[in-house]
C-alpha cells in the first residue's frame, strides 16, 4: 500500500487527532495544576483555558472515532470544525505578530478592567509592581490599584513600577512567540482539514466495491 492510499491517509489522521488530544489533556493538566499550586486564582483564567483544553479534546475524539470507522458525518463536521478553528487562530496569530506598542498597551489596559481585584492582587504580588500604566487607566482607576496593591515595592524608598511598564518590556517577544506558535498550530489544523477531505473521498478496500462512499 503506498503512503497516498487508504491506510496511510487513515494512520495519518489518526496520528494527529492523538496529537490534538495530548495537546488538551496538557492544557487542562497544566490549569488544573496552576489552580492546585495557587499560580493562577481567578476561575475565569482556568475556566478559559480547561474549555479550550476540553473543545480540543472533543474535536480529536470526533475526528479520532471518524478515522476509525470512516464514518462520512463525523468526519464532515470535524473538517468544518476544524477549519472554522484555523481561520479564527490564523486572523488571531498573524494579529499577534503584527501588533504595535500602542495596540499592545490598549491591548493590556482592556484586559486589566475586566480582571477581577484578587488576580490584579496576585499579579502584582508575582511582577512586583503596582497598577497598570498612568497614561491609559484613568487617575481614579489608577489610585485604587495602588491602594489594593500589596507588592513588596510599596515599602521599598525605590518606589513602584507599574506592571504595565513590566509587561510591555516583554510584551513583543512574548506576541512573537504566541503568534509562531499558534500560527504552527494552525497549519496543522489546516493539514488536518486536507486529510479528512482526501480519506472521506477514498474507498475502503475491505469495504463492498460496489457500495457507496
Amino acid at each position: 500500500m503506498v503512503c497516498g492510499g487508504f491506510t496511510c491517509s487513515k494512520n495519518a489522521l489518526c496520528s494527529l487527532n492523538v496529537v490534538y488530544m495530548l495537546v488538551g489533556l496538557l492544557l487542562i493538566g497544566v490549569a488544573a495544576w496552576g489552580k492546585g499550586f495557587g499560580l493562577v486564582s481567578s476561575i475565569h483564567i482556568i475556566g478559559g483555558v480547561i474549555a479550550v483544553g476540553v473543545f480540543l479534546l472533543l474535536i480529536a475524539i470526533v475526528g479520532l472515532v471518524g478515522a476509525i470507522h470512516h464514518h462520512q458525518v463525523m468526519l464532515f463536521f470535524y473538517m468544518v470544525i476544524l477549519f472554522i478553528v484555523f481561520l479564527f487562530q490564523f486572523g488571531v496569530s498573524c494579529s499577534c505578530l503584527a501588533m504595535n506598542r500602542g495596540q499592545q498597551e490598549a491591548l493590556l489596559n482592556s484586559t486589566w478592567r475586566v480582571l477581577d481585584d484578587k488576580t490584579k492582587t496576585n499579579l502584582e504580588s508575582q511582577l512586583d509592581c503596582c497598577g497598570l500604566l498612568n497614561v491609559t487607566n484613568s487617575r481614579k482607576e489608577f489610585d485604587q490599584d495602588w491602594q489594593n496593591c500589596t507588592a513588596l515595592c510599596k515599602k521599598s524608598t525605590l518606589g513602584c513600577f507599574t506592571c504595565g511598564e513590566k509587561m510591555l518590556d516583554h510584551a513583543t517577544e512574548a506576541l512573537k512567540i504566541l503568534g509562531g506558535v499558534g500560527l504552527f498550530f494552525s497549519f496543522t489544523e489546516i493539514l488536518g482539514v486536507w486529510l479528512a477531505v482526501r480519506y472521506r473521498n477514498q474507498k475502503d478496500p475491505r469495504a463492498n466495491p460496489s457500495a457507496f462512499l
